[in-house]
């Protein structure tokens, strides 16, 4: 209904493909804000209701829409539920289909064994997602890895440190770390939290903006409260269209994920200039260039999360030079663009064409 990560991609696709010799037919959730946007960028938007995850009625809406349409190939996004009824609406209407997969958490055996066979070709958005799936048991030959992309022209305008701090109550003369994830456990608030605390003693002024919105909400404050982390070190902005206008102006983006598919948060501090932490674990090393746009620790250690952020924090050049290097990398292989180009080959490969 939102448009996080998964659905910004299928947004951009729409966008680009058709520069490329693909029409497109955007099918999603009715009332969605994806439908919406999908519409102002002028894209052909079809609604179908659907009630949720276990809503079985829309294999057969969805089957029926695409014996009117009549596409050559069927690419299903979603893995909330529309990645099994999604795949076997296009098994009924045969049609041909492809399963964009954007998580790297493990699947159990019956999951893998009823979903992936209903998809001729799986686009896998980091190698750290297809070696999780090549491990549950799908065919190597049958995934291919596609980053997902950012468009990194809005993050080189950024806000400067001095607005960030006066819009949000911020101290500008100290240091700011950043969070933009939704608010679930698996991003790792807390450990973040953790880590703030042990380094309290050496570093007094850190201050933590967390970004975003999630069923989280009202439990993230108490929790940094509970450390002795009030308002004045954390600040929990919430939900912010213009993430793109703050991001330039962090010292450090933290992203410590106990799992994640590509972390397109570290690609658009990138795209800003701004270093990196994160953990190494799924899609993360792809989108932090370890050593080069900046630092991966072992995933759920406090310890080490907190030294690589007093590395960071300790050591301007460093940072400066980790986000000299951010834009190029991007650029190499993260671009909307190239997202769409990798995602028609997969189309031309099984179509023959």
């Amino acid at each position: 209904m939102h448009v996080y990560g998964g659905a910004r991609q299928v947004l951009y696709l729409q966008e680009h493909l058709p520069a490329l010799g693909v029409k497109c037919t955007l099918v999603c959730a009715k009332g969605s804000e994806m439908a919406v946007r999908g519409r102002d960028q002028g894209a052909n938007v079809v609604e179908l209701p659907m009630s949720g995850d276990a809503d079985v009625g829309f294999i057969f809406r969805f089957a029926a829409l695409l014996k009117q349409l009549k596409p050559d190939l069927v690419h299903v996004h979603s893995r909330r539920g529309a990645d099994v009824w999604g795949g076997l609406g296009a098994k009924w209407a045969g049609v041909p289909a492809v399963l964009s997969r954007r998580v790297d958490n493990a699947e159990g055996r019956l999951a893998v064994a009823v979903k992936y066979p209903l998809y001729r070709h799986v686009v896998a958005v980091a190698q750290g997602v297809k070696d999780v799936l090549v491990s549950n048991g799908v065919a190597a030959e049958k995934i291919t890895v596609v980053h997902s992309a950012i468009n990194p022209k809005l993050f080189q305008s950024p806000g400067t440190k001095e607005a960030l701090a006066q819009t949000f109550g911020l101290d500008a003369s100290a240091p700011i770390v950043g969070i933009a994830a939704q608010l679930i456990p698996r991003k790792g608030h807390v450990l973040l939290f953790d880590a703030l605390k042990l380094i309290e003693a050496t570093h007094p002024k850190v201050q933590l903006i967390v970004f975003g919105r999630g069923p989280l909400s009202d439990v993230l404050p108490a929790e940094a409260a509970a450390r002795g982390l009030g308002p004045d070190r954390v600040v929990f902005a919430g939900f912010r269209d213009d993430l793109n206008h703050w991001m330039g102006a962090l010292d450090v983006l933290a992203h410590p994920a106990y799992t994640e598919g590509l972390a397109n948060v570290c690609l658009q501090a990138a795209a800003a200039g701004v270093p990196s932490v994160g953990t190494r674990v799924g899609g993360i090393p792809e989108a932090i260039c370890e050593n080069v746009t900046g630092l991966l620790v072992p995933v759920g250690d406090t310890q080490a999360l907190a030294a690589a952020l007093v590395r960071l924090l300790d050591d301007p050049a460093l940072r400066r030079q980790f986000g000299q290097a951010g834009p190029a990398y991007i650029e190499s292989d993260f671009t909307a663009p190239q997202m769409a180009a990798g995602n028609r080959a997969v189309y031309r490969r099984l179509l023959g064409r």
